[in-house]
């Protein structure tokens, strides 16, 4: 399933997409929680029960609304967790200066930097090198604690698309914390696609394109450390919980390592394409 959370009629719900429409759970299946975050924690009968009330909605249009009639929103609106991963492409390592890691370089990202499908990043009054990164993100639909590799992918809900936005400034004074975590600095989405769709997330073309230029393209096989070497080592001594994402690492092609330096600008428009998933597309404004 393609799992989203819109606005419709200025309410917040949860649907999937289909190739007619958006699914309304609302509508369709009323007896479902009615947040992604609560749909999740219920577990593999819920996500049966969304599927059900899919293929009925195909059959009789029972809760189908058009694309062009709501607003979509990230598909995890305020994670419980956003952990990103640092420097886990060799060529953004190598770009960057930086040695590749033999450990999983893992940071905190602010939920409240969470923002949906064509809003707007700001590009804040105290920062000058806003950077994107395009990264594929790991939504966790099963408690993980101590997981091991091999069982790993079985904690996975699906899979999105984020862009890990960076006040570049910011992160050679401070770090990465504040630095990724500005509000609007985690767009999300276009929908959670669940883990059945992808049984194997490696090997997946991504590309980041900012007003037509193709900055970023490779894929996830190039990962340094997979999905499940991720999760068995985060896990291992932070308990991973439903709706909780894990943001794999961008690769080269970041703009504060080009000549000359290509940070984001009012009026720019960012792009990210992860196959299997979709687009997200996100304009770019300054703020007073």
């Amino acid at each position: 399933m393609r799992l989203l959370t819109f606005l419709h009629n200025r309410r917040s719900r949860i649907g999937a997409e289909t190739a007619r429409g958006i699914v309304d759970f609302a509508v369709a299946a009323p007896t479902l929680p009615q947040t992604m975050l609560a749909l999740l924690a219920a577990g593999a009968n819920a996500l049966a029960t969304a599927r059900e009330a899919v293929v009925r909605a195909l059959q009789d249009g029972s809760g189908l609304i058009a694309a062009d009639q709501l607003q979509p929103l990230a598909p995890i609106p305020r994670p419980g967790k956003i952990l990103a991963i640092g420097f886990n492409y060799r060529d953004h390592a190598e770009e960057t200066g930086t040695p590749i890691p033999a450990a999983p370089v893992v940071f905190s990202k602010a939920c409240t930097s969470v923002i949906g499908p064509g809003a707007a990043i700001e590009i804040p009054p105290t920062s000058a090198m806003v950077d994107y990164e395009g990264e594929l993100a790991v939504v966790i639909g099963t408690r993980a604690k101590r997981v091991t590799r091999h069982e790993a992918l079985r904690y996975v809900a699906g899979y999105t698309i984020m862009n890990d936005v960076s006040a570049r400034d910011y992160q050679q004074r401070s770090g990465h914390c504040i630095a990724k975590s500005f509000d609007t600095f985690a767009p999300m989405g276009p929908v959670l696609v669940t883990a059945d769709e992808i049984p194997d997330p490696s090997g997946l073309d991504l590309r980041t394109i900012v007003s037509g230029d193709e900055l970023q393209h490779s894929d996830t096989g190039n990962l340094i450390f997979d999905v499940p070497t991720l999760i068995e080592y985060i896990s291992a001594g932070i308990t991973l919980e439903p709706g909780d994402l894990i943001s794999t690492g961008t690769p080269g092609g970041v703009g504060f390592r080009r000549t000359p330096p290509r940070f984001l600008q009012p009026g720019d428009v960012v792009r990210i394409e992860i196959s299997g998933i979709g687009a997200l597309q996100n304009p770019v404004v300054s703020v007073a």
